[in-house]
């Protein structure tokens, strides 16, 4: 940056562009700072956050495109935040919010064209997973937990550390689900393992799960067989679409968000295929409110293909054979935790990732964690969990007891590497106390 060099100086022209990108997104507390220096602020009273803009070009791509043009120029160091990056995020989203409620009928209208939807071709799903998840483990295991897992954990302690609140997700979806040992699950959109080898090892039940990522299927298939369970827990490479065979339960965590809604139907259809007569399932999918909103910048140039459906759009897959919803139930700040410590850890590894990647990477993926994690505090996302089964299926829990059972919880102490840490969910002290609140109630 050059204050006072010839031709780059700011003019009362930029400094009114800057007062309506402001406006446009709802007047929040921060100041704009120039790249001669002038600062604009369009708020009075204290200021969260400067916003540093570098050069001309950028702001005037901002005004084209702002959702768009700040993720790149972020993720270029044209555009830098001083302050708390999550704070700064978090007050410019509520604004924004509050500045589309308030947005006429046509901007409303224009901002679902802009934001319309992409199909999800076979061809272009597998491109679109590669882009994000074949990038390499080595990147994701430098910030996710011990066993890898790439969604939303579960929180009944707020002090649970992410392992723990890792092991609690897969715990308490198996509960969901009252799996049984003997039975037959399909999985959609299996990540690196993690889940289906807790079902094996913890519930007793036979696991077939499909992914679509190679990376991620064959770090899988190398984990199943060095703790000895690939006798009972199959990872296939391939598209849900193609999924065979009769099972007694279904589960897709965070996979949902990469189908389309264009597709929903095809997916249900093979719910109806694959589940038996006394079939069930759960299926956890980041969400909305309403139908329509998504970040461009997030498609564009971190997840593409990425859409997450409202509760009606839902419905889609549940409808058309009728299945039965039996609960839905909303984690949204669950998964704003798990994203702010997946941050921090990515935070703590920055060095390494950049000597993976370089700069412009550890921003972008800096401003993807600290924007998701932005989004569910805000309501902007939701993460719904839905638990299904076919209609007419009697053999139900009355209650939701087993979901609470303080004794599926008991501590324990067990051994972890670098030392010894504290859990407050065993899985097989879980299992143990599922499977008799099940018989209980299923008598």
């Amino acid at each position: 940056m050059s204050p006072g060099v010839a031709g780059n100086r700011s003019d009362r022209f930029s400094r009114w562009l800057v007062g309506r990108v402001l406006r446009a997104i709802g007047c929040p507390p921060i100041c704009v700072v120039l790249w001669d220096g002038q600062q604009v602020a369009a708020a009075d009273g204290p200021l969260l956050a400067r916003v540093l803009i570098h050069d001309r070009p950028t702001l005037l791509k901002l005004i084209l495109n702002a959702e768009l043009h700040f993720g790149d120029a972020y993720s270029d160091g044209r555009i830098e935040v001083q302050g708390d990056l999550l704070e700064f995020l978090e007050t410019v989203y509520r604004a924004m919010a509050a500045a589309r409620r308030r947005a006429g009928p046509l901007k409303r209208k224009l901002s679902q064209w802009i934001n319309r939807r992409h199909r999800n071709t076979p061809r272009g799903a597998r491109a679109n997973i590669h882009h994000h998840y074949d990038i390499g483990n080595d990147f994701y295991r430098l910030w996710l937990d011990d066993e890898m897992v790439y969604s939303g954990a579960y929180f009944p302690d707020p002090e649970m550390t992410l392992e723990q609140a890792q092991l609690a997700k897969m715990d308490y979806v198996c509960r969901k689900m009252w799996l049984k040992p003997g039975e037959s699950v399909v999985e959609v959109g299996g990540g690196w393992g993690a889940l289906a080898l807790f079902m094996a090892r913890h519930y007793g039940v036979t696991v077939k799960s499909y992914n679509i990522s190679h990376r991620q299927t064959d770090y899988a298939r190398q984990k199943a067989k060095a703790e000895g369970l690939d006798d009972r827990v199959e990872f296939i490479e391939d598209d849900y679409r193609n999924i065979s065979g009769r099972f007694d339960a279904l589960v897709s965590l965070g996979m949902l968000e990469h189908v389309g809604v264009s597709h929903y139907r095809q997916f249900g259809a093979m719910m109806d295929r694959c589940l038996g007569p006394a079939g069930r399932g759960l299926i956890q999918v980041i969400g909305q409110n309403q139908p329509g909103r998504r970040s461009l910048w997030i498609e564009r140039r971190i997840f593409p293909g990425a859409y997450p459906p409202s509760p009606r759009q839902l419905a889609d897959i549940f409808e058309p054979w009728e299945f039965s919803l039996l609960d839905m139930e909303n984690l949204r700040l669950h998964y704003a935790r798990t994203l702010r410590h997946w941050l921090e850890r990515f935070e703590s590894a920055a060095g390494a990732v950049r000597d993976m990647f370089d700069e412009r990477f550890v921003r972008a993926w800096r401003l993807y964690l600290a924007g998701s994690a932005t989004a569910f505090s805000t309501g902007s996302l939701q993460l719904f969990q839905a638990l299904f089964a076919r209609a007419g299926v009697n053999r139900l829990p009355w209650t939701r007891s087993r979901l609470y059972d303080p004794t599926a919880t008991k501590g324990e102490r067990r051994k972890g590497e670098g030392g010894v840490r504290t859990s407050r969910l065993s899985g097989i002290s879980a299992f143990s106390t599922a499977k008799r609140a099940q018989e209980n109630e299923l008598q």
